[in-house]
């Protein structure tokens, strides 16, 4: 479990990448980013078969589970992008990142699961650590103005959610399905662009790589990673732990030279840490093995 809780984990440390690589990937409009970065994550999955060996029959996939993992790979970015077009990044971010506190309280509806004080609080710690970053140590303004955008960014929250956790229900299904999500993540990402936004692609090779690497790592092998992560590993250790994400990206930006440390981003990271550390409390210090896990 801890393997697979680790590999799951590892996502959270791509998407950690995702504000920078989006920063140098140009003015290339959201949907327009999607799908050429899910066409790229389908590649990852492809190129991946070939060095995996395939089972000489393959499983039957439940029709719930691809809707399951299309509804959540592109319903998760619609309303995201959805969000943020109708309301301040602040305020629509935070309430988006509502999604590992979501994902930890619903691991206790789960089978086999045990949901444990130190999740719970551990996930409390990562949101109060994330709201440090988002806010950049302030305060948050909501607006009456914006609560479509508000609604938008809290369905992008159950969507994501109910995306892990509905997953974990299929540890049958091979991750390599994650390669279909993305291709038809991919063509819907296309239609809304075609019918949402004015095209305009990277304007040179500095923003094509950043394309790319988003694609390969992002909004590629994270999803692959993730999946494996949900099915298999400690799911509210990797929910509290995925308040790393942001903090991680900050860190990034800081160390390319786009942010600067402050005192609000050291505490943010004591939150995060202590909060991740507690959340798994139970697999790092004891024999804690929730049913139904494997290896």
């Amino acid at each position: 479990m801890g393997r697979a809780t680790l590999i799951g984990f590892s996502a959270v440390a791509m998407w950690a990448l995702l504000a920078l690589l989006t920063d140098a990937s140009g003015q290339v409009p959201p949907f327009l980013l999607s799908a050429i970065t899910f066409t790229i994550g389908t590649c990852v999955g492809l190129v991946a078969r070939l060095f995996m060996k395939q089972p000489a029959v393959q499983p039957k996939i439940p029709a719930q589970v691809w809707v399951i993992g299309i509804a959540g790979l592109f319903g998760y970015h619609f309303f995201y992008f959805t969000a943020l077009r109708n309301a301040p990044a602040v305020e629509a971010s935070l309430i988006a990142y509502l999604w590992p506190l979501l994902i930890v309280l619903g691991s206790a509806l789960m089978p086999g699961e045990r949901l444990r004080w130190n999740h719970i609080a551990g996930a409390l710690l990562g949101l109060a650590g994330t709201f440090l970053i988002v806010t950049k140590g302030g305060g948050l303004a909501f607006d009456s103005r914006y609560t479509f955008g508000y609604a938008m960014a809290g369905v992008c929250a159950f969507v994501w959610s109910s995306y892990s956790l509905l997953s974990r229900r299929f540890p049958a299904v091979p991750t390599t399905i994650v390669t279909w999500f993305c291709a038809a993540t991919a063509i819907l990402s296309l239609l809304c662009h075609l019918m949402l936004e004015e095209t305009v692609l990277p304007a040179n090779a500095g923003q094509w790589l950043a394309v790319l690497g988003l694609g390969l790592m992002p909004v590629g092998a994270a999803f692959y990673a993730w999946d494996h992560g949900v099915k298999r590993g400690n799911i509210q250790v990797l929910g509290a732990a995925s308040y790393a994400a942001p903090l991680l990206s900050t860190l990034v930006l800081i160390l390319a030279g786009f942010a600067e440390p402050t005192p609000s981003i050291i505490a943010a990271c004591v939150l995060i840490t202590g909060g991740a550390v507690l959340a798994a409390k139970s697999m790092l210090f004891g024999k804690s093995r929730p049913a139904g896990a494997e290896a």
